[in-house]
């Protein structure tokens, strides 16, 4: 369940994703007050991109990171199946973690969520979604984030595919890192028993 609007507007304020994201509090306050209950308020990753937003994730006093090896976090960007709308702030409703398709690939995972008439979430978006309930992420059931995709120059999809999970603190991660929370990536063919598919319902746009 998530907070209450003007909770997850005051959130965001304190966190300084207004700041980041050049939105006033009460340009944050006032749209927050136009939104249905049970929705995720959300600013466009144009506005707050990933690599602003990763740090402000938190669990058991730990704050998340970025791995190493995905320095280019923010060309990550929406595909076709993910456009959120051009708004600064806009709602997420009917989010979901993707638990039943857990142990399935991308490639596997992303018709099944178009043919239920749902969209994946982009890697932003499930970030604001952990920065209002970070209890959504547990161990053994995270998610991917397959709305956000890397194309090659020649137009082809890059094969990660950035997820949100746990950190163990092994390997580049660092022991210090251990039980952070970690924007990583997986390829678009593996399967992972702890990983679902975030998606939603729809985007409403709302006005600053």
């Amino acid at each position: 369940m998530l907070p209450p609007l003007e909770q997850q507007a005051e959130r965001l304020i304190a966190l300084g994703v207004g700041d980041i994201a050049g939105l006033s509090a009460i340009e944050i306050r006032a749209a927050a007050t136009l939104c249905a209950e049970d929705s995720l308020l959300t600013i466009h990753e144009k506005y707050a991109p990933a690599s602003t937003l990763a740090h402000l994730l938190e669990r058991q006093g730990k704050r998340g990171f970025i791995v190493t090896d995905m320095t280019d976090v923010d060309q990550f960007t929406p595909t076709e199946h993910a456009v959120p709308p051009d708004n600064p702030l806009y709602l997420l409703e009917g989010l979901d973690r993707g638990d039943a398709m857990s142990n399935w690939s991308p490639d596997e995972a992303l018709p099944a969520i178009l043919e239920a008439g749902r969209t994946p979430l982009t890697l932003t978006e499930g970030i604001h979604w952990l920065i209002q309930t970070p209890d959504v992420l547990e161990r053994g059931h995270c998610f991917m984030t397959i709305g956000s995709r890397l194309r090659k120059p020649n137009g082809a999809l890059d094969t990660r595919t950035p997820a949100l999970w746990i950190s163990n603190g092994t390997g580049r991660d660092g022991k210090d890192n251990r039980n952070a929370p970690k924007v990583g990536w997986c390829w678009a063919g593996n399967r992972h028993t702890w990983l679902g598919f975030a998606s939603a319902n729809t985007r409403v746009p709302l006005d600053a």
